[in-house]
């Protein structure tokens, strides 16, 4: 009999679990308390138009991928996509705007001509992002930080050798203030900062790696939207033997002294496994799921990642100035950023980020119409009053993209959905509705994520944005490569 798996919650980093259990010959059940899959992964539907609902920005491909690869798939078979050949529309409040191209030396070039700055200093900039990944990136991001015998080589003393050059003592806006002069530019490299949910103004200077990922590797665009990532793994884990059970969820995870038994699910059911794999917020895991076990609680504690609130808006006109990622940034960023880690208030001048996918997929929208994905960050849940800081955000967001756009954008809003914090808590059981578990906004904040396996309770793994690496599509992808990796073998 082949040893049995469960996996709790079908996100992205659940289901790319299953498929590593599966491949390694485990007999997987994933349990999920929705009625789809993906979490934050997933889409909406408002009228004739089509939203991916979570996560916008497709970048490192080569880790989904090799989910297929695993399989002995190909991955063409369930999955398609292209490079985008813009990476982001940028717009400032005093009428500046710059389109970022996605092949490095152009865009370099266009920067030197738009802003205070030579080509050479953006080039420097990408090959320092480079050089910080190829120094740290399997080291720290593709095994665990807590099984020491993962350090033990030639990587980890090249990484200890090139400390200094790290940025590790410095914030990410300090660092960019040393490689740039124009303030837009420094501003432009600071947003970097909010693909983990933290602050530029906090978080450490190993962060400029990120524009790697978009510029030296791709920013891509999946042909039948992000939720196809979703749906294209799906198919896969299915076609391997995972079973997906919906609308059903975990009430506890149950062990025998320090060994994991199972699960337990509605109506007293018990499902016995050999080892058990949580897809759900680590926080959340221990406090509805685990009983008689000691909660970590510093690690639980941790200031939370930033939140979103979200509009779904069925536009009915087209605009040409603007593509499928587009950044409206706040005169005062710094103010912006206090606003949501320390005061957990509404900033009246938000930096707003638009995702509109009828840019390159023509059919979420109807003719002449768009999609627009419209979110600013705010605090996570806390204690605020929702429902006033909604309405006061759209109020904030509609009249500063119309003096942005020249256009009333009130009157061409034809449907609307939204998600917020609340909402996001209670739909995919992010604590406090943070989209990337805990914040970086620290130089040790990658050692202080929860492992990917529990030290005491035998069977145990803990997989997605709550726990190590991170959040975000391609960390949650390594989670589940780094969890399943401690897996026991199927004899």
């Amino acid at each position: 009999m082949p040893k049995k798996a469960i996996v709790i919650g079908s996100g992205i980093a659940g289901i790319a679990a299953s498929i590593r259990l599966a491949v390694k010959g485990y007999d997987v059940s994933v349990f999920e308390k929705n009625g789809y899959p993906g979490g934050k992964l997933s889409e909406i539907r408002c009228g004739d138009y089509r939203f991916d609902a979570g996560p916008s920005l497709f970048t490192m491909p080569q880790y989904v991928e090799e989910l297929f690869a695993l399989a002995g798939r190909k991955p063409e078979a369930y999955f398609t996509y292209e490079r985008l050949e813009k990476v982001c529309h940028y717009f400032w409040n005093d009428g500046t705007s710059f389109v970022a191209d996605a092949k490095p030396n152009q865009f370099a070039k266009d920067a030197a001509f738009h802003f205070n700055c030579t080509k050479e200093q953006i080039i420097a900039k990408l090959e320092q992002a480079k050089f910080i990944e190829e120094t740290t990136g399997k080291l720290f991001l593709e095994q665990s930080l807590n099984d020491w015998r993962g350090f033990l080589n030639l990587a980890t003393a090249k990484a200890i050798f090139r400390t200094p050059k790290l940025g590790l003592n410095k914030t990410l806006h300090e660092v960019n203030q040393r490689s740039f002069d124009d303030p837009k530019l420094v501003q432009l490299f600071d947003r970097y900062a909010t693909y983990n949910g933290s602050s530029p103004f906090q978080t450490p200077g190993i962060m400029e790696v990120i524009p790697h990922y978009e510029f030296n590797v791709g920013a891509f665009f999946p042909k039948k939207g992000m939720v196809s990532i979703t749906n294209s793994l799906l198919k896969l884990a299915e076609d391997l033997g995972v079973r997906f059970t919906y609308n059903t969820p975990v009430l506890e995870i149950l062990h025998d002294g320090n060994i994991i038994s199972g699960v337990r699910i509605q109506d007293d059911g018990v499902v016995h496994a050999d080892v058990v794999y949580s897809n759900m917020d680590v926080y959340f895991t221990y406090h509805k799921l685990l009983k008689g076990i000691q909660v970590p609680q510093k690690k639980l504690e941790q200031e939370r990642s930033s939140s979103a609130l979200i509009f779904y808006w069925g536009i009915n006109k087209q605009f040409e100035q603007m593509g499928v990622h587009n950044i409206f940034f706040a005169d005062d960023y710094r103010g912006e950023f206090e606003a949501i880690f320390d005061k957990k208030q509404l900033f009246d001048d938000p930096t707003i980020y638009i995702h509109i996918s009828s840019k390159v997929k023509k059919d979420d929208a109807p003719e002449n119409g768009e999609n627009w994905f419209v979110m600013i960050n705010t605090p996570p849940k806390g204690t605020i009053n929702w429902e006033e800081y909604i309405e006061n955000s759209k109020k904030n967001i509609i009249r500063k993209l119309s003096v942005a756009l020249g256009e009333d954008i009130d009157g061409l809003i034809t449907c609307e959905e939204k998600l917020f914090p609340e909402t996001i808590e209670s739909k995919t059981l992010s604590y406090q509705g943070s989209l990337y578990g805990t914040s970086s906004n620290s130089k040790y904040a990658a050692f202080l994520r929860h492992p990917n396996f529990h030290k005491k309770l035998k069977g145990l793994y803990f997989v997605g944005g709550s726990a190590h690496p991170g959040g975000g599509i391609p960390l949650c992808l390594l989670s589940a490569k780094i969890a399943t990796n401690h897996a026991p073998a199927v004899s």
